[in-house]
């Protein structure tokens, strides 16, 4: 099992700075958190102390150089402003699989923050650690997100029904697939469609 230290990981898109989270995101955090909207399609309840954010960034910090996950914060280089965060996770080694999470503030939906982000984690998942295979599972009725996994070239290929209950409520999850070859012949389509 390859042994991975994500403690000095940075990347860098024409937006957005991604690094590990620190102890001063722990505010911009927790409010994001905190956003009932937000975490509607979320698999906990809506925060409601900024310990708990505080937790989760010490929790981050002690998994980074041990290779548990790795999880970076969005930070706008025109004026450093924390916008949200997106992770690897689950890493199965053996198979070269991961799992991809994220989440951005409700103030900068829409503006495509998140796929610059995510095209970046991506190309560092696949092209970097070798990835074979990364996974997604959402709730079907957070059409945003879904709109966000298959513009990257994410395939739907399943669903578990009634597989989360949070705060009374139940949801199912919509699971998607990307595979390292997939995302290869993207990045070559796109690069040749741009030098055109």
């Amino acid at each position: 099992m390859p042994s991975h230290d994500f403690s000095q990981v940075r990347l860098s898109t024409a937006r957005l700075e991604l690094r590990p989270m620190q102890m001063a995101d722990t505010d911009a955090l927790f409010a994001m958190c905190a956003d009932a909207e937000f975490v509607r399609y979320w698999s906990e309840p809506a925060w409601q102390h900024t310990e708990q954010a505080e937790r989760r960034i010490l929790r981050d910090l002690d998994a980074l150089p041990r290779g548990e996950y790795l999880n970076l914060s969005l930070v706008r280089k025109q004026d450093g402003v924390w916008l949200g965060n997106c992770c690897l996770f689950s890493f199965l080694w053996q198979c070269r699989r991961a799992e991809i999470g994220y989440g951005l503030a409700r103030p900068y939906w829409g503006q495509g923050y998140m796929q610059e982000a995510l095209r970046a984690l991506l190309a560092y998942g696949f092209e970097h650690l070798q990835l074979h295979r990364v996974e997604a599972d959402i709730d079907p009725a957070n059409h945003a997100s879904e709109l966000s996994l298959k513009r990257l070239g994410f395939v739907q290929e399943g669903l578990l029904r009634e597989r989360w209950i949070v705060d009374g409520q139940v949801s199912d999850s919509a699971l998607f697939g990307l595979l390292q070859a997939d995302w290869l012949a993207l990045q070559t389509s796109a690069a040749r469609h741009a030098s055109v």
